[in-house]
């Protein structure tokens, strides 16, 4: 009796999910047939892969729906497609839908999660702090010439044997992201900063896992089961226990030696003391924490992993390595520092590095938004709160845009007398008023650090490894672990 009467509430359930869906579906582009509950979860394999994303616009067009479960998402592929989105002077498109999974790991906090008002006002935040604190300017260079000197003493170490350059890169990664949020630098081995890695990795790469797709399905039953999602709960409050620490020391030293800011930290501290009477500042404490981990997260990781997938590449195409050899050679005298001015004197370097971003573009599908209210886009009609998925994968494979969209080719970035080209279907960083906001400091990291890398090394595969250039899914796209030879040149 009690079987019979669950399998009746299940059918009951599945009929009812079904008669809900026919009655939304028609508000939204047409998209592959989904399954009651599941939608097209089980089609997509619980993940969002961009060759999946792409193959279905095939099929279905530049725009069409999927379905995570029970919530609608409207997916763009294609420059045409999502430059329309992303360039959009319209806020109707500027918000972030919270799946349960982001809302009960970080809630609406910081910038990357947040929306309207708040979202405007710690964007802000973030560009003043960078603009008082020298981005783009010679002293925050300096400092990345610092950590691109201590990232190759790290490899000379080694003395040319094999290596993984993973741990190497992270930490003079991270050095200059921390230099800017914390105001300070951390030594190899500090274990601390360690435990800050192993929970940028954790807390990134939870969201692209089946465990967060289920979660996102029974929010309430998941939040108090075991299982791998919860390590992504513990590293994320220790990241943000961490901050606390810096914030409170913060304080007591603005006490002690007031003076200018030094560091993010200290430009959000003056700007709560500056707004405090203000009944429409979102400017506290609580959102201090969380924008200081989105920046160290993705300062992190974005420059961390691109570096990885440029290290594989140049072993991997070692005729690409040694003209970018020949350039800096010819080019550059012994004594130069190489500043990111370089750029221009080095156009075949500079289009090798923005290669490596397109083609191993590490965002994968992009960052979702959010219809902020009823809007239209490409001709449907889009309900307030719909999500959108620009898929940049689709952008940066563009067959229109490139002329050989699924290798690597330099040539892409030039033109016909070796000079760099630009292109505008050139997205890694997204567009529009939700760009990067580390674009500028992450451009500036990637010349610096890989013309120097190449300036002092030759870089080659052990006897006894092959590349692998498949990637692991993750919320960014990895390389599998790899080891390297660097040779010092002579």
């Amino acid at each position: 009796m009690i079987c019979e009467c669950l399998l009746i509430f299940i059918l009951v359930l599945v009929v009812w999910k079904l008669i809900n869906n026919r009655s939304v579906t028609h508000l939204y582009p047409p998209g592959p047939p989904s399954l009651p509950i599941l939608g097209n979860l089980w089609t997509l394999r619980f993940k969002l892969h961009h060759d999946t994303l792409i193959q279905l616009a095939h099929v279905y067009g530049e725009i069409y729906t999927i379905w995570l479960g029970q919530t609608p998402v409207v997916v763009l592929n294609g420059y045409r497609a999502v430059k329309e989105l992303l360039n959009s002077h319209s806020d109707d498109f500027l918000g972030r839908p919270i799946l349960p999974f982001f809302m009960d790991l970080m809630g609406e906090k910081g910038i990357v999660l947040t929306s309207g008002h708040t979202w405007k006002q710690q964007r802000r935040l973030g560009h003043m702090a960078f603009r008082i604190l020298g981005l783009g300017r010679i002293s925050m260079e300096q400092h990345i010439q610092e950590e691109a000197q201590n990232l190759i003493e790290l490899f000379s170490m080694n003395k040319g044997a094999p290596l993984d350059p993973s741990d190497c890169i992270v930490h003079s990664v991270s050095n200059i992201i921390s230099f800017l949020v914390f105001g300070k630098r951390f030594l190899p081995g500090n274990k601390s900063f360690q435990e800050l890695h192993k929970a940028t990795e954790l807390v990134i790469a939870a969201p692209g896992t089946f465990w967060a797709r289920i979660y996102d399905m029974v929010p309430s039953l998941l939040h108090v089961l075991p299982g791998p999602h919860q390590k992504a709960f513990k590293y994320y409050n220790f990241l943000c226990s961490f901050i606390k620490k810096e914030v409170e020391q913060h304080k007591k030293l603005r006490i002690c030696q007031p003076g200018d800011d030094k560091d993010v930290i200290d430009c959000y501290l003056t700007q709560i003391q500056k707004t405090q009477n203000d009944p429409s500042s979102t400017y506290n404490d609580d959102n201090m924490i969380h924008l200081i981990a989105d920046l160290f997260m993705t300062g992190t990781e974005t420059v961390t992993t691109t570096l990885r997938w440029a290290l594989l590449y140049l072993v991997t195409f070692v005729e690409i390595q040694e003209k970018v050899h020949m350039e800096l050679d010819t080019t550059l005298l012994p004594c130069d520092v190489i500043c990111y001015e370089d750029r221009k004197r080095l156009p075949y370097t500079n289009a090798v590095i923005h290669e490596i971003q397109r083609f191993g573009n590490i965002v994968s599908v992009g960052v979702v938004r959010k219809c902020m209210k009823d809007t239209k886009l490409h001709g449907f009609n889009l309900p307030k709160g719909t999500i959108i998925l620009p898929n940049l994968s689709s952008v940066l494979y563009d067959p229109k845009q490139w002329e050989t969209p699924f290798k690597f080719n330099p040539q892409h970035f030039l033109d016909e007398h070796g000079m760099f080209l630009t292109n505008d279907a050139f997205l890694p960083f997204s567009s529009g008023q939700r760009v990067c906001l580390g674009e500028q400091l992450a451009r500036t990291e990637l010349f610096i650090f890989v013309s120097n890398l190449l300036r002092k090394f030759s870089f080659r595969l052990p006897e006894d490894q092959h590349p692998r250039l498949d990637y692991i899914q993750a919320a960014t796209l990895q390389p599998h672990p790899y080891r390297i030879c660097a040779r010092i040149r002579h």
